[in-house]
């Protein structure tokens, strides 16, 4: 007789079960179940549904890793980011690995498929040529970015970190996966002696836990004295340094990423200003740190006043002060001993906007008073706020401030990211789904780009339209279960184009065309249709991202439509 399913391990099922029915876009509750289980284990990064999804490694020959992520100081990367990569010294380059059953139990063999890909990828000696046909396109993608991003960061001396995580419904763990876990750290100390390797098992009853962590974040701010305030909304204080480190970090003294997704500026790394700041931090004059600096201003959805040395901020969000935050973290990361002891101070500034246009009003104005690209600040500007009111009206969700519908469990398929949008736009009026593709982290980087999409051109309607097909079409394509999740990357903006194309006959779209595009009329058939065309010449030529991100295949899409 089988044994009994515990509460949690019935619970979840229920969960999962209601989830998957009421998600689109997964070919089976099993591949939902690895989307579900990455969001709880990847929860403190904030990421979007896109970009977990985008971490999938498509399928079968994946050498037990069902999800890849690699971060640089909690920061994602992906390929197109790794030829400009760069960081200070002492930072963080994080892998992580999932795999996921939905099972009741934990196996062996994962964790021997984990010490034999590691092996065969991790060694640097080994030419990732030599395993494509036993690993599939995406394994050997994201190990090769790993690698890239070794050897860019070299001198950075970047501290390497291997996380292992191995979720199922199971309750217990027998001792010989845990021997196995042991073995395979000792691989990867092999060729990283000085990487610290984590294995995780993660049961039923933690993925319960993961899965009912309030996302709604309440930290108390312990002030070095009474605020200044005029009211209820805005506080003004000196914080100790220590205090600050605390504020900023968890229990296991990680950056809490989540308090730094508003604010517009990356950390900029190893450059002039920062270094100030570092050397400011290491000084010994008599100049308190608060002197010295600006502070940092943050935002809240509520304050409130616990004692009149205390507030609770309420899912604060640090929108400038990066550089300063960074460099705290940095400082403290390496003097633990030191944070109850420092008696410096920073000046701290916490804001409940009263509105969202008041929000947008201070992210954009405390960004930009020193140099820093108009791309990072495009998301306040004004068209983004009318797409976000004309989407909501509509049934979608324009995701300008990143994971606000996600917390607000909006369904995944209805929140369009503002990326997804430019894909969109870009593979449909110029015509380049290969640099869609090829460059999601960087699209709004292009200064001629972005004009022409969200200045020349600000029809709502039209950005409404290219959402609504971009959406419809993945979701048909991820759903039907005849590509993998590599393939239908690689193909989904080509048929994106090519099914408006077709439907509107002609090759040179315009948002006036996007904008009377019958979308009730495309039906499903008619999606598959023509992607079944693009998918057959896509094999036809290889059948792998090169072929996706080459500038010549958009000619074959033509050929095929005879337009």
């Amino acid at each position: 007789m089988a044994s009994q399913l515990t509460n949690n391990q019935l619970l979840l099922k229920e969960c999962i079960k209601q989830e998957y029915e009421d998600s689109t876009g997964y070919s089976d509750m099993n591949s939902y179940f690895e989307h579900f289980a990455a969001s709880q284990v990847l929860k403190d990064f904030n990421l979007s549904d896109e970009e977990i999804d985008n971490g999938n490694s498509g399928g079968g020959n994946d050498g037990g890793c069902d999800n890849l992520y690699i971060f640089l100081n909690d920061e994602l990367i992906t390929a197109d980011q790794i030829e400009n990569l760069n960081s200070p010294r002492g930072s963080y380059l994080d892998f992580y690995i999932l795999q996921t059953k939905n099972v009741t139990s934990f196996d062996e063999s994962v964790i021997m498929k984990w010490k034999n890909i590691s092996e065969n990828l991790l060694n640097m000696s080994n030419a990732l040529e030599g395993y494509v046909g036993r690993y599939n396109e995406t394994i050997i993608e994201v190990f090769s970015m790993f690698r890239k991003a070794m050897a860019r960061l070299i001198r950075s001396q970047v501290k390497v970190r291997f996380f292992y995580y191995y979720i199922t419904l199971g309750i217990e763990v027998h001792p010989n996966v845990k021997v196995q876990s042991t073995e395979l750290k000792n691989i990867v100390k092999k060729y990283y002696p000085s990487s610290d390797v984590k294995v995780f098992f993660v049961t039923a009853d933690q993925l319960m836990d993961m899965y009912n962590t309030d996302s709604e974040i309440r930290v108390n701010l312990e002030l070095a004295d009474q605020p200044i305030s005029l009211s209820e909304n805005e506080y003004i204080s000196l914080v100790k340094l220590g205090t600050y480190f605390k504020f900023i970090t968890d229990d296991n003294h990680n950056l809490r990423k989540t308090f730094f997704e508003s604010n517009v500026r990356d950390y900029q790394g190893h450059n002039s200003v920062n270094s100030s700041i570092a050397d400011t931090l290491e000084g010994v004059g008599s100049e308190d740190f608060w002197w010295l600096n600006n502070g940092v201003t943050i935002l809240s959805t509520d304050i409130k006043m616990i004692t009149n040395k205390s507030l609770q901020v309420v899912n604060p969000e640090i929108v400038n002060g990066l550089q300063t935050s960074r460099e705290i973290f940095n400082y403290f990361s390496d003097k633990l001993e030191s944070v109850g002891k420092d008696k410096r101070t920073i000046l701290v500034r916490v804001i409940k906007p009263e509105s969202e246009e008041s929000r947008d009003n201070i992210i954009f104005s405390t960004n930009n008073q020193t140099s820093i690209p108009k791309s990072s600040l495009r998301v306040t500007d004004t068209i983004h706020l009318q797409i976000e009111m004309y989407f909501k009206n509509r049934g979608l969700y324009y995701d300008r401030r990143k994971n606000y519908y996600k917390n607000q469990k909006k369904k995944a398929t209805d929140i369009i990211s503002v990326s997804f949008l430019a894909q969109c736009l870009i593979s449909l009026v110029l015509r380049k789904p290969d640099f869609a593709r090829a460059r999601p982290s960087t699209l709004l980087t292009d200064e001629a780009t972005y004009k022409f999409l969200y200045e020349a051109n600000q029809d709502l309607e039209a950005y409404y339209k290219a959402a609504r097909i971009g959406r419809e079409v993945q979701n048909v394509l991820k759903s039907n279960g005849t590509m993998s999740n590599t393939e239908v990357n690689d193909v989904l903006f080509y048929v994106i184009y090519a099914v408006v194309a077709e439907k509107m006959k002609k090759r040179e779209l315009t948002f006036s065309d996007v904008k009377v595009l019958d979308i009730e009329s495309i039906t499903d058939e008619d999606i598959m249709s023509v992607a079944n065309r693009i998918y057959e010449k896509y094999k036809d030529l290889g059948g792998n991202s090169r072929i996706a991100k080459s500038k010549t295949f958009i000619h074959d899409i033509y050929s095929l439509l005879e337009l």
